[in-house]
């Protein structure tokens, strides 16, 4: 059994065929302007989004700062996951802390595991004098920043391809529309003798 083989032409909608049907040739005008769009577009979100992203990483690194607090009780030591068994490195423990306005305050915080009570401990606050965690390094905030314009560029890309892969479908579709009210014109001819 001998398959049909289809031969592929590079560019066979841009060129002047008379077989070529108008709606080739917009087909083709929209393929290259969703690539263009998606390789554009999604290169400009993803360096918006990791602009944006680092920007926000940077300033909340800049709001929080480090203040000594002093562990109440003594941290428990030997905790262990409860599903791999693995030991905390760090726990929850009561600390007490002057903020800038002089009020002394307390609250839960990680600290070492099996650190004493009466030890100096280090925490970070907002510019409210509240408890937040701490601030991510340099390296690990233009690593998010990063992950983050990837992860927009990609997908602003692949909403920009598939509209205009919707716009093909419809093409496409409307095309075959028209074959279709061709052929239910000529067809009925085709069977006739001439002669």
């Amino acid at each position: 059994m001998r398959k049909d083989r289809r031969t592929k032409v590079l560019g066979w909608r841009w060129r002047q065929n008379p077989l070529r049907r108008h709606s080739d040739a917009v087909e083709a005008w929209i393929v290259l302007v969703t690539w263009a769009l998606a390789t554009i577009g999604g290169v400009t979100a993803g360096a918006v989004s990791a602009q944006g992203t680092e920007n926000a990483l940077t300033r909340g690194r800049a709001e929080r700062q480090e203040v000594s607090a002093v562990l109440l009780e003594t941290a428990p030591a030997g905790l262990r996951d409860m599903t791999t068994g693995a030991a905390y490195s760090q726990v929850q423990a009561e600390v007490r802390w002057t903020d800038g306005n002089g009020t002394v305050r307390t609250d839960n915080a990680k600290v070492r595991a099996g650190t004493k009570a009466g030890a100096t401990v280090p925490v970070w606050t907002d510019g409210h004098g509240r408890l937040v965690p701490d601030p991510m390094s340099r390296a690990e905030a233009q690593a998010r920043a990063m992950l983050t314009g990837s992860g927009v560029g990609a997908l602003g890309g692949l909403v920009i391809l598939a509209g205009g892969r919707l716009a093909r479908l419809r093409i496409e579709r409307r095309a075959t529309e028209r074959w279709g009210e061709e052929w239910a014109r000529v067809g009925p001819r085709w069977g006739r003798r001439t002669g």
